[in-house]
């Protein structure tokens, strides 16, 4: 189920936010970043953070958590 759309006021300012990747990343720029929100999870992609984030709702972000942990976002 989708979230309903933020007001414009609402939007968070990325550049305020407090990014992390996993340490699983090994310092590189070939992995995603993610920053808490009241809500849910603001989500952009480390080579290009410029390029805009994804938010999330909190049952969003659980379900792609979920996804990855049984493995069904693993390239073939």
């Amino acid at each position: 189920m989708a979230s309903a759309p933020l007001p414009a006021s609402s939007f968070p300012v990325p550049g305020e936010l407090g990014w992390r990747k996993s340490t699983y990343s090994g310092g590189g720029n070939d992995c995603v970043e993610v920053a808490f929100l009241p809500g849910g999870t603001a989500v952009r992609d480390s080579k290009n953070p410029a390029a805009g984030m994804l938010q999330l709702s909190s049952a969003e972000w659980e379900a792609v958590l979920s996804s990855a942990r049984r493995g069904a976002l693993d390239l073939p």
